[in-house]
């Protein structure tokens, strides 16, 4: 059947001015310095959705709430979220900033190439790539060792107890994750592109489920007043070791317990159990901003709603959380891998802790394809020799910037995340070196964030032309900000997650940085 006149004249003039939007988004990449190769498939609602859903709500706060247990109690979580979440929205503008200028798979060292002065931008554009590459990879493996660690305490769960699988069996469930997830992730960007409105429904409607069951279900409240300002101190540590020596008033003290524990201890959003990750990978939009159509606009607002969209979700359900915790020793001596497990099992019994725990774990499998996807886009342009000097700059890059002819996507970058996130996650026999394995993801990722970030703040902007989306005035100073939380949470992350430290943890903490500059280094020799 034809179409009405007018009607057929809209649809021509949509279909040719997405034409047109796209014609200027690979012109604008032809002026950064590279040729089109994806298919500008995510519209901006699809964009957003990946950046949402590579942050996963609800799985995120379930892998990492027993961090803002030990270090705060409720304080721990309700305000170990909010206040990190300040600062992270500064790292989250900046980046904005930078992709709305910068629209390329490239991202973050290929803004770092641009900005620095010209004498400086290889050495700045190498570190920034190798940073965000071992974050990247590290990222994926830890995402989807969380995922296997859900199952076991769904199993567990399941069987009252009986069965509580082994590390090697962890392992394996990691190992069939990774399979499915390259599998996934080599798919075409078009089919990719729609995938993700339905990862982004299952986000928010578990993550709304999941506040609403809580505090419906749960008959044994704590108060307001304790849900939002009880602190309990369950590191092992006095507080007075951990606060100043000398007398402080009361208010004072409390204040110096809030900024002590909140800030050192939970903000960096790194569970050393679990290596469950929040507020981390915003950078996604940026890397797949030369498959997004209207990528200038389309990229930063991802970033920003991402975060937005994170930051207030993810709050409100540890609020919810707080409520519905009335024994905070309880929840830590639960022999669940995960404390959040036991949380559900508490509120909603056996039958509907399983009902909603099943919904987490699929929340974490989508969340664990989308940083797949996005770390084989940082692979794939990291490996790429064009315009800038450090492309091309991972052994074996011939491999891995090859796009399929069928699919049209880095299918071998894929395969290459998976296998080396499946290398990694061979650390998960150990704890120590699992905790070393969560850091070393967080400082690699941030690292990645704060060069670019701090290159404009000292003179690059004016190296550059601004996007659509452009702070203005306001760029110095958010970015300072943003530089100067960067470099507190990567010192605080040097350092080991509990009191009692033995020389075998500190070696596999060290060893495993080692090892990974070792191996960034000998690309030189390589190429």
């Amino acid at each position: 059947m034809d179409l009405p006149k007018d009607e057929k004249t809209v649809v021509e003039t949509a279909v040719v001015d997405s034409d047109s939007l796209r014609r200027a988004d690979d012109a604008l990449l032809a002026e950064l310095g590279y040729k089109a190769e994806f298919k500008r498939e995510f519209s901006m609602i699809e964009t957003i959705a990946f950046a949402f859903s590579i942050m996963g709500v609800v799985a995120s706060v379930s892998s990492t709430l027993s961090f803002g247990l030990v270090s705060g109690g409720h304080v721990g979580m309700v305000f170990g979220w909010l206040i990190p979440s300040l600062f992270v929205s500064t790292v989250a503008l900046s980046m904005a900033e930078m992709t709305s200028a910068m629209p390329t798979s490239a991202g973050l060292y290929y803004f770092a190439a641009k900005l620095a002065p010209p004498r400086y931008a290889a050495i700045s554009s190498w570190i920034t790539g190798w940073a965000n590459v071992t974050g990247q990879v590290t990222l994926v493996c830890s995402i989807d060792f969380t995922c296997a660690q859900m199952i076991t305490t769904a199993v567990s769960v399941a069987s009252d107890g009986a069965t509580n699988l082994s590390a090697g069996a962890t392992f394996g469930i990691l190992l069939a994750i990774l399979f499915s997830h390259g599998i996934v992730c080599s798919a075409a960007t078009s089919i990719l592109a729609r995938l993700n409105i339905f990862y982004v429904i299952v986000n928010v409607g578990t993550t709304i489920a999941a506040i609403i069951a809580l505090l419906v279900v749960s008959d044994d409240k704590v108060s307001t007043r304790d849900a939002f300002t009880k602190f309990e101190n369950n590191t092992g540590w006095a507080n007075s070791e951990c606060l100043l020596d000398y007398s402080l008033s009361e208010d004072i003290e409390n204040y110096c317990r809030w900024l002590g524990f909140l800030l050192i201890f939970y903000c960096c959003d790194v569970d050393p159990r679990v290596a469950g990750f929040q507020k981390t990978g915003y950078d996604s939009a940026a890397h797949i901003s030369e498959e997004v159509a209207g990528a200038a606009k389309a990229a930063p607002l991802a970033i920003l709603i991402g975060v937005g969209a994170t930051t207030s979700l993810g709050w409100i359900l540890l609020i919810a959380v707080s409520f519905v915790i009335p024994s905070i020793s309880n929840i830590l001596d639960s022999e669940l891998p995960l404390p959040m497990g036991q949380v559900f099992l508490d509120v909603l019994g056996k039958k509907g802790m399983l009902a909603i725990w099943s919904l987490i774990i699929v929340v974490q499998y989508v969340t664990g394809a989308a940083q797949g996807v996005d770390a084989s886009r940082v692979v794939f342009a990291f490996s790429r020799r064009v315009s800038c000097r450090t492309d091309n700059a991972l052994p074996g890059s011939r491999w891995w910037k090859k796009m399929n002819a069928y699919t049209q996507t880095p299918v071998n970058a894929v395969w290459l995340v998976m296998v080396m996130a499946g290398i990694a996650g061979v650390l998960g026999f150990s704890e120590a070196a699992l905790t070393s394995l969560a850091g070393a993801s967080v400082i690699g990722l941030y690292s990645s964030y704060t060069v670019p970030i701090f290159l404009s703040i000292i003179g690059g902007r004016e190296r550059i032309v601004p996007g659509p989306f452009d702070l203005g005035r306001w760029s110095k100073p958010i970015g300072a900000i943003a530089v100067a939380w960067v470099c507190f949470i990567i010192v605080m992350l040097l350092f080991p997650s509990g009191q009692t430290t033995t020389a075998d943890d500190m070696s596999e903490f060290h060893e495993l940085y080692l090892f990974s500059a070792e191996s960034q280094s000998s690309d030189d020799d390589f190429d």
